[in-house]
This record gives structure tokens, C-alpha cells and sequence, in this order.
């Protein structure tokens, strides 16, 4: 059964960061699960990002990171993003979920620390 979120603290989000080493981003998913800061990492390497850092356009491999967490949660996540990740400026937008399954969205709530 679909469930629609409403705006409370413990709606799913879906928070997306990068890496240039799928083996860093593991790690560092790792961590983040043991902490239940979020309930689940989803790893998509040999993504290609193009972008303009301090004037000159970069060209890039990087693995995408997607976290599933409350978003009673996210500014805690912030702070361990910006503290570990190896980035100088990491990538760390909060996506809502307007609905989702259930049980799966239960699931979140339930390996989060929400």
C-alpha cells in the first residue's frame, strides 16, 4: 500500500552526495548505516560529473551516493558529511519523498535513529 508523506519529522528524505572513489564511498556508507543515520546506501559508480570549480570547467569520474533517512535526521547527517567527507565542498542535497511503499518507508523510519 502507497503511503503520502506529510511535512512531520520522521517523513523518509532522500539525501545525495559524491565521491571520486566507489571504495571511499563505501566506507563511508558503512559508517553512516552503523550509525543509523540512515537506513540504506545505494552506490552507483562510474558516473561522469561535469562542473566549474574555483574558475575552470572539471571533468570527473565519481560514484553517486543515495542515503535514506528521516528528516528529523538530515542536519545531523550535514554535520557528519561536511566533518568526514573528503570533499572541501561536499555535494548534500535533501530530496523529499512525496509517497513510497509502506512498508518500505516504515523500514526507514525503523533503522534510523528517528
Amino acid at each position: 500500500m502507497i503511503e503520502r508523506q506529510n511535512d512531520s519529522p520522521d517523513r523518509v528524505v532522500m539525501v545525495i552526495t559524491t565521491f571520486s572513489e566507489a571504495e571511499k564511498a563505501r566506507q563511508f556508507g558503512t559508517r553512516l548505516v552503523d550509525s543509523q543515520l540512515v537506513a540504506c546506501v545505494n552506490l552507483i559508480p562510474g558516473m561522469e560529473s561535469i562542473y566549474r570549480w574555483k574558475g575552470d570547467v572539471e571533468v570527473e569520474g565519481e560514484c553517486l551516493m543515495l542515503m535514506k533517512t528521516s528528516a528529523a535526521l538530515v542536519g545531523e547527517l550535514e554535520e557528519f558529511v561536511q566533518k568526514y567527507h573528503p570533499y572541501e565542498e561536499p555535494e548534500f542535497l535533501v530530496l523529499p519523498v512525496e509517497a513510497g511503499s509502506a512498508g518500505y518507508l516504515g523500514w526507514v523510519r525503523d533503522n534510523t535513529g528517528s
